[in-house]
């Protein structure tokens, strides 16, 4: 079982501190592979945008 019981409150500190890292570090990975597929997605979009532009002369 975790033992959540620290020698000290620095100690403490230090171990909220890394979860609290490992936490955003897990949140900025999440949003930088959503916004790649965003990204892409939008790439895509306006190839065929242009793509049918060039087709129907507009």
């Amino acid at each position: 079982m975790f033992n959540c019981y620290f020698k000290s409150s620095k100690e403490n500190k230090s171990h909220y501190q890394k979860m609290k890292l490992e936490m955003l570090n897990y949140i900025k990975d999440s949003l930088e592979r959503k916004i790649a597929s965003v990204t892409a997605s939008i790439e895509v979009l306006e190839n065929q945008i242009q793509r049918d532009t060039v087709e129907t002369g507009s």
